[in-house]
């Protein structure tokens, strides 16, 4: 066991487990070889007229087609390459072809904007967009177009470049559907650019590529500045999904149906790099809605799926999954994180669902799984905890004024060392040192507590932490409990100025189906069970909450609407 004395430090332990040193491109041919007949990607929408079934002699061979093309395009070892669509079938495709030339992978959020959009393409070095035309009502034609007005003009987008003084780095776009757009490459044009390139070119070029050679660039969330690229390794991702898989017992006999977007590392790591580590079969939503995650798990049998709360909580309270309309007796084990995962939302899951639930905990930066609760262990430990640091993996908690390493059973901020910590955030070497000490570790951000096991409890986020008359309020701590009243379907607890204490707690309640509640109701219900100065001061009922792309959601907004509707001022602090 990798505790430290009675302090809350994890020194990483292997448990039998060797890192691979493979590339991404590499392990997608040993795959192939070894498991040639088995379902390795599939997508089963008829409603969109879409039913793909990839076997993984398929996927590698469409994949060295795309590869192929992409060469033909004149995309070179280490250009950044940006895609900005839904989990179509291409996305995954594009992942593996651009790995195999060694190209960079940069993920752009389905939810951005156009200046959103600029930023990433100006700050990202992006030479190739691949995009779709539009994503719920976000026209992602009119954001390239009054980006690059000189788009309309071209007339050959494969020998002409763009040539943009505001996009300098920007030499093309490539279109993914089936329609023409102007000065836009079809994406169906690319793979066949490449058909009298010989194999061995790409065998050359495939050779080039290294473990350590960054294989994608993943933006955080920006919510509190300008979105930073993390750069991950081919090395840091594939081995951080081995470590993942080992943890959650995944195999090549999974069938794994995920919702989770793939420009996020919970898609195209957890999900489309876990089935590629174990051999399993990778079921994706093109986007999350709660029916058709339901319908693809009873009718491709899956036996496995990671959500993040608010998608779990869609599903549970969905009217036809309360009709008991879907099948889920295939599923073995469900996997959750992403947010704070409220205890009780677990018990729903399992008690509904019929499936073993556990919790893993990790951030884009550190590739990004850090802690996972171990399958096997008790209900408690599986889903009140974030679990064991993984294989392979420091942990330490420390004290976020003094830099001190906390006690056990002591909040402070987690931070952790090892093979799965980010080479850097791109171009922002300030922000990188600011986030990665000299001795390699990687401050989280988040607030946590470890047990004398070395189980770990996260309780909030630094910045996120209530500090309500010099008392320490973990807003995670508060909506767990809420979550355990029986009306209560999801809770958002969050802190807000108070000319009194400083600092207030706000929670905002969203009801399930058919119930109805008041705020004194909820008051008395936390009179019986929390401490007096836990209790919100200000309970509010909402309908929805508003979410990123990937199913978290936005506190700063919710934070922000509350002052506003409370006519509260921000105080001014030292």
């Amino acid at each position: 066991m990798g505790i430290s004395n009675n302090h809350a430090i994890w020194k990483a332990e292997a448990e039998g487990i060797d890192l691979l040193n493979t590339t991404i491109g590499d392990l997608l041919d040993q795959q192939a070889a070894a498991i040639p007949a088995k379902e390795a990607l599939v997508y089963n929408y008829p409603e969109l007229g879409l039913n793909l079934r990839l076997t993984y002699r398929q996927y590698r061979d469409e994949a060295d087609r795309l590869a192929k093309g992409l060469l033909a395009l004149g995309i070179e070892k280490g250009e950044h390459v940006a895609v900005w669509a839904t989990n179509l079938p291409e996305w995954a495709l594009l992942e593996m072809a651009l790995a195999k030339i060694g190209a960079v992978l940069v993920t752009i959020n389905t939810n951005y904007r156009t200046a959103e959009l600029e930023y990433v393409l100006r700050q990202g070095d992006i030479t190739t967009l691949f995009m779709i035309e539009e994503f719920r009502g976000n026209s992602y034609l009119d954001a390239i177009y009054s980006l690059l007005p000189e788009l309309k003009s071209l007339r050959d987008p494969v020998q002409e470049p763009v040539r943009s003084a505001s996009l300098p780095r920007l030499k093309r776009v490539i279109l993914i559907g089936n329609r023409l757009q102007p000065g836009l490459l079809p994406y169906s044009k690319v793979a066949a650019l490449g058909e009298n390139l010989p194999d061995e070119a790409l065998r050359r070029h495939q050779k080039s590529v290294s473990p350590q050679d960054v294989a994608q660039i993943q933006y955080t969330s920006g919510t509190t500045g300008f979105p930073k690229g993390a750069t991950l390794t081919h090395h840091s991702i594939i081995n951080n999904m081995l470590l993942f898989s080992a943890r959650g017992k995944l195999s090549s006999d999974d069938r794994y149906v995920t919702a989770m977007p793939f420009f996020h590392t919970a898609g195209c790591v957890m999900g489309v790099l876990a089935a590629l580590v174990t051999g399993s079969t990778l079921i994706p939503l093109i986007a999350f809605d709660p029916v058709k995650e339901l319908e693809l798990i009873a009718a491709e049998k899956a036996t496995f799926s990671l959500n993040v709360p608010t998608m779990f909580a869609a599903m549970l309270n969905h009217p036809r999954f309360l009709a008991r309309e879907f099948d889920t007796s295939s599923l073995r084990h469900l996997s959750c994180g992403g947010s704070p995962v409220p205890v009780a939302l677990m018990e729903q899951v399992e008690n509904r669902m019929g499936a073993e639930t556990w919790v893993a905990y990790g951030l884009t930066e550190a590739s990004p799984i850090i802690t996972q609760a171990i399958p096997e262990g008790s209900f408690e430990l599986r889903s009140a905890t974030v679990g064991l640091p993984l294989p392979h993996t420091h942990v330490k908690i420390i004290n976020p004024q003094t830099g001190e390493p906390a006690l056990l059973g002591e909040a402070g901020e987690l931070l952790t060392r090892g093979y799965l910590v980010m080479k850097g955030y791109y171009k922002m070497p300030e922000k990188t040192a600011e986030s990665i000490d000299a001795e390699g570790w990687l401050r989280t951000g988040d607030l946590a507590t470890m047990n004398a096991q070395g189980y770990i409890n996260i309780v909030g986020r630094v910045k996120d932490m209530i500090i309500r008359g010099g008392e320490n309020l973990f807003p995670a701590e508060i909506e767990a409990f809420l979550m355990r009243y029986p009306k209560v379907a999801e809770a958002q607890v969050v802190g807000v100025p108070d000319s009194r204490m400083i600092e207030e707690a706000a929670a905002l309640l969203r009801l399930k189906p058919e119930t109805s509640a008041d705020e004194n109701e909820i008051r008395e219900y936390c009179l019986k069970g929390i401490s007096r100065h836990k209790i919100p001061k200000y309970i509010r009922f909402v309908t929805e909450f508003p979410l990123t792309a990937s199913g978290k959601v936005k506190k700063f907004e919710l934070r922000a609407q509350l002052i506003r509707d409370l006519g509260l001022k921000e105080m001014r602090t030292a």
